[in-house]
């Protein structure tokens, strides 16, 4: 199993980037999706979720109203759509897939089945 994101990269406050996560080796329709960002020292925190169909998605609280999760199976892609982007905003951005419907509106690090590598967001001031 492969999950390849990209699309980080440096911007300026109030800036967009969008991530992309490209999944190989797993039935990527099946699978929800999600993304988390990590600072060094600090915990993975959950950013976004959408589940294998795209028909619910959930946001951790630091993103909501900012972040767009989406997915295209036919290209087995998830991708973040980030807009307003704030210095605190810059972290490494991980994708990850899950079935973990016991935790999908805030879902953990711990369930997470497969990782892929991160990418760097820098929102500079």
């Amino acid at each position: 199993v492969q999950l390849q994101a990209c699309g980080g990269g440096l911007v300026e406050v109030g800036g967009s980037l969008r991530l992309s996560c490209e999944a190989s080796g797993l039935t990527f329709s099946s699978c929800n999706m999600a993304w988390f960002r990590q600072n060094s020292g600090k915990e993975r925190e959950f950013v976004a979720t959408i589940t294998w169909n795209g028909a619910r998605s959930y946001y951790g609280d630091s993103v909501k109203g900012r972040f767009t999760i989406s997915r295209d199976n036919a290209k087995n892609t998830a991708y973040l759509q980030m807009n307003s982007l704030q210095p605190e905003d810059t972290a490494v951005y991980y994708c990850a897939s899950h079935l973990d419907y016991a935790n999908l509106r805030t879902p953990r690090a711990s369930g997470m089945d497969y990782w892929g590598k991160g990418t760097q967001v820098t929102v500079s001031s």
